[in-house]
């Protein structure tokens, strides 16, 4: 009987795949930012998509996040479907306004008569010397504000079916994808940022982490990059004879505390792992959940790297030294269980 071979894509594909297949079945969606047109974004997420539909749902704007994610929020409120892209989520900074006063809170304000079914995808992550301006995640500062689901898949299969889930529901989605993952030409590329993704619309829960590797000695929790850093730190535990359960956090907000719990009663040591800053992060929100909810279930006490409280360096030596990666992880993991 023969096989047939997996379809594999890159992240970037993925995603503007997602978007694809959502635009063709509904004439409300439409994308807007810089260079999404006939630049396909600079992280390739709309690659393709003005050749298909051209300027009027696939449209350039001017320098000026507030006026076009204010656009967004607008189209939204009025029962389009925006997608809107932030390039960098450093840029957050001049068009939080409209992100956090209007997106996030209109629904809530409004009493819920007026929805907002949009979707504000931006590019985080750092490791290519863009110094300290393009180079953040920023995962906290989203997640910390109520009114946004948030997301940060990693795999090219969940870019592709959280997109759609996102496109699709009928509250403000930020969508974080990691620049590594995205599998461009350009940078490094790594093995993550290329996958197994259906050629057909599917969709992945907004709400849901992924137990990526199973394992009954520590548990290591990632976000993106980390999650992939904690993959490979896990091999080298298995060499050790340590078994590492890897959790792909995914959705930041809501966040499934269920599947992190249920492995620290497996595990009993918890490991955090993020590549935003330390202090009040998601390293800090999870190592609370296991203490409130899991204490009594852990033999040791939570361990959280993440990167320290400074900018994000531009020197290369400088930036590789603030980013978690899997020897750092390896070391830590193992420091934890010999505890």
């Amino acid at each position: 009987m023969l096989q047939t071979k997996k379809r594999l894509l890159t992240g970037n594909k993925a995603l503007s795949e997602a978007i694809r297949l959502e635009m063709e079945k509904d004439q409300e969606i439409f994308v807007l930012g810089e260079d999404v047109g006939k630049y396909g974004g600079i992280f390739g997420s709309t690659e393709g998509l003005y050749d298909k539909f051209g300027p009027e749902r696939i449209m350039d704007t001017p320098i000026s996040e507030t006026a076009f994610i204010g656009a967004a929020v607008g189209a939204a409120s009025q029962g389009m479907r925006p997608i809107v892209e932030l390039m960098f989520v450093d840029f957050f900074g001049v068009c939080m306004d409209q992100i956090y006063n209007q997106m996030a809170k209109i629904p809530y304000m409004s009493g819920g008569n007026v929805k907002l079914p949009m979707v504000l995808m931006t590019g985080v992550g750092g490791g290519y010397n863009d110094a300290a301006q393009h180079s953040q995640t920023l995962y906290a500062t989203f997640a910390h504000m109520p009114g946004m689901k948030v997301v940060a898949p990693t795999t090219p299969y969940d870019l592709k079916g959280m997109m759609i889930s996102a496109i699709r529901d009928e509250n403000p989605v930020v969508f974080m994808f990691h620049k590594t993952l995205q599998g461009l030409g350009w940078m490094d590329q790594i093995d993550a940022s290329l996958g197994h993704v259906p050629e057909e619309a599917y969709t992945v829960p907004l709400d849901k982490a992924k137990v990526v590797r199973e394992g009954s000695d520590v548990t290591i929790v990632g976000i993106q990059m980390t999650t992939v850093q904690a993959l490979e730190a896990a091999k080298r535990l298995e060499e050790d004879g340590i078994s590492a359960e890897v959790i792909d956090i995914r959705s930041l907000v809501p966040l499934d505390k269920e599947t992190i719990l249920n492995s620290i009663k497996k595990t009993h040591r918890l490991m955090v792992v993020d590549e935003d800053y330390l202090s009040y992060g998601l390293t800090a929100e999870i190592a609370a959940l296991a203490a409130e909810h899991g204490l009594y279930d852990l033999d040791a006490p939570v361990k959280r790297m993440a990167i320290p409280d400074v900018p994000i360096p531009y020197s290369r030596p400088l930036e590789q030294y603030v980013l978690p990666n899997a020897e750092k992880i390896y070391k830590a993991a193992r420091e934890l269980v010999n505890e």
